[in-house]
């Protein structure tokens, strides 16, 4: 018996809140293997081939081997035996099979429910160009492994904040889906009025933001001042001297690097501020919404502290990364109430 409307639509409605949970598990999962420093012990993509781990002592150390021959092994973990690199094989082996199975669980429903014909072309549309993102992802993904395989020990900095920032992108794109399903409308994010400006501004700076911190995770650069309010005991860091433009865009500087994304969290804290003093004084429904923004920007910035003077401690440092899903969301949740 075919489903009626109403039950596909409810279906849909669940696909996409269960598509989101598990994109937001894979974030979780991709910030343990940088954290684990794991995600170059696989050197090849092996879209099909890798999905079964090595099943055989011969299949391990032929794996095994393979990383030998990269920069990693050679230069960092040159006495590793096989029992520890089935640790960091295993974060990785994971995070590109759940990758995998978020690819198939986003395209099979999705073929099903633009042949039923009964979801609104608006919201099909969308999720063509998500699922469009989430090829994209994997894509990017190899592209960013393959910078470490040749003359780095890590992968580019450049190349994992655009792996995160399309991670990002996505969820959002779903979360904003979500939000249109729920309130039977379908809202355009991308309406620029003047009233819009403050809102979109705000997301615009909280992805920059993300970006940055991608690089300070692909530098490693938390492991330099490791305190705070201040850079060791000055304001600038001590160990940069700024003689011409070339040294404010020095973006491969672990020192300036760091100095950039907490300076950017206190210029977001600053907007914030002002912006809820704005909705405030406007007396505006929008108050309840930016108290959300407000509670997890003080969780971010509380957490991104500690994981700073605990040394990156590694379950705190996945903290940081967890919030600052929460902290878009809201900031996202807060425009779409502004939105028309």
């Amino acid at each position: 018996m075919q489903l009626n409307v109403v039950k596909i639509n409810r279906l849909f409605s669940y696909w996409l809140n269960a598509s989101l949970l598990l994109i937001i598990f894979i974030i979780i999962v991709g910030g343990l293997t940088r954290l684990t420093n794991s995600g170059l012990s696989i050197t090849e993509w092996e879209l099909f081939s890798g999905i079964l781990p090595p099943l055989t002592q011969e299949a391990w150390n032929f794996y095994f081997n393979q990383y030998k021959q990269i920069p990693q092994y050679k230069l960092m973990n040159f006495n590793m035996n096989l029992n520890e690199f089935k640790i960091i094989f295993y974060w990785e082996y994971f995070h590109r099979l759940f990758a995998r199975i978020i690819g198939l669980f986003f395209l099979i429903p999705l073929i099903y429910f633009y042949l039923s014909g009964k979801i609104k072309k608006e919201y099909m549309y969308s999720c063509f160009v998500i699922f469009l993102l989430i090829i994209l992802q994997g894509i990017v993904g190899w592209y960013m492994v393959k910078s470490g395989l040749i003359n780095d020990v890590t992968v580019s900095h450049y190349r994992l904040s655009i792996h995160l920032f399309l991670a990002f992108i996505i969820i959002s794109s779903i979360f904003w889906l979500i939000k249109n399903i729920l309130n039977k409308t379908n809202k355009f994010f991308f309406n620029t009025s003047r009233k819009n400006i403050p809102f979109v501004l705000l997301i615009i700076l909280l992805f920059f933001q993300i970006i940055i911190g991608a690089w300070v995770s692909g530098l490693d650069a938390g492991r330099i001042y490791q305190t705070w309010p201040l850079m060791g005991s000055t304001y600038l860091p001590n160990d940069i001297i700024f003689k011409d433009i070339k040294n404010l865009i020095d973006l491969n500087n672990h020192s300036l690097v760091q100095f950039y994304h907490r300076n950017l969290a206190y210029l977001i804290s600053i907007y914030i501020f002002f912006l809820s003093v704005y909705i405030y004084k406007k007396k505006s429904k929008l108050f309840k919404y930016i108290k959300l923004v407000i509670f997890f920007l003080l969780l971010q910035i509380i957490l991104g502290i500690l994981t700073l003077i605990s040394g990156l401690n590694i379950y705190l440092a996945l903290s940081h990364q967890i919030s600052s899903v929460f902290l878009i969301f809201s900031a996202i949740n807060l425009y779409y109430f502004q939105a028309k």
